[in-house]
């Protein structure tokens, strides 16, 4: 009976060894958890979605206005998409096939920002410079706009910022992006990257 059971159950593990595929024919598949950052308002909607850490290959992105949204691609294959915050009426972002022509990691606004007194007190939060006055002994301080990479030669780029309304316009023409996300897009994109801003 024992000797029975040996053979029954070397038949079974015989059987089951059989069943397997070789080893060179297994595909291993390489899961990417993308990381998510929820928008400050809502529990439910991340701010952003990327997986394109370690990805090979040219970039390009795609902004549309409609959507308050940025797609990246990296070698044809989408890598993570973010809301963004553009030009709110008055401000308008253009449209266009642009490149990205310059990239500055701590670059400040020269138009926008504030003016502070002597003492560095602010006097006027967003203020534009050459239109509001600035007292004796004070100055304009830019705004700060991290890991800019500028389009347009009139100044209209993609940089960290505030999304204070996603889905919702909210900038003076610039594309605003989450900060931990135009990080690793700065990485990424070289001078030169093609940039197809939507209606």
């Amino acid at each position: 009976m024992k000797t029975a059971r040996l053979l029954l159950a070397s038949a079974a593990l015989v059987t089951l060894s059989a069943c397997q595929l070789p080893v060179s024919l297994v595909r291993q598949e390489v899961i990417r958890k993308p990381l998510l950052v929820q928008p400050a308002d809502s529990s439910n909607s991340p701010l952003y979605v990327w997986h394109g850490a370690g990805q090979p290959g040219p970039v390009r992105v795609t902004i549309d206005l409609s959507q308050q949204r940025a797609y990246i691609f990296r070698n044809q294959e989408n890598v993570g998409w973010s809301y963004v915050a553009t030009g709110r009426s008055g401000y308008s972002t253009p449209t266009g096939t642009f490149r990205i022509s310059e990239k500055i990691a701590n670059k400040r606004s020269n138009k926008y920002g504030t003016i502070v007194d002597a003492n560095g007190n602010t006097v006027r939060s967003n203020a534009t410079a050459g239109v509001h006055r600035i007292p004796a002994g004070g100055r304009f301080v830019g705004a700060k706009m991290p890991y800019w990479m500028r389009l347009t030669s009139n100044g209209v780029g993609m940089h960290a910022g505030n999304i204070p309304h996603p889905g919702s316009p909210a900038s003076h023409g610039c594309i605003r992006m989450p900060y931990n996300l135009v990080s690793q897009l700065y990485t990424i994109a070289p001078v030169g990257t093609p940039v197809s801003i939507v209606p």
